[in-house]
């Protein structure tokens, strides 16, 4: 296996994740606009992420706003 790359292409706000060197036998969508990429033994090649910037956005948002809720709901000392 190879050392993992990463390329977005801002144009069409695609985040692709490689893996590994290896030919696409067929792809997963694992949740919308999420698509895993497998060799020809169903193994993990890539992955690619559609809208990626929307998807970051909100998965670091939910993020934030869940650790707020619960440091919110804590009992100070």
């Amino acid at each position: 296996m190879s050392e993992g790359r990463m390329a977005y292409f801002e144009e069409e706000d695609v985040l692709h994740l490689a893996i590994a060197d290896e030919a696409e036998a067929r792809s997963v969508e694992i949740s919308p606009d999420i698509t895993a990429e497998l060799n020809h033994r169903g193994e993990l090649i890539g992955i690619e992420i559609l809208h990626a910037s929307r998807f970051f956005r909100d998965t670091v948002m939910d993020s934030v706003q869940a650790r707020m809720l619960d440091l919110a709901e804590r009992p100070t000392a």
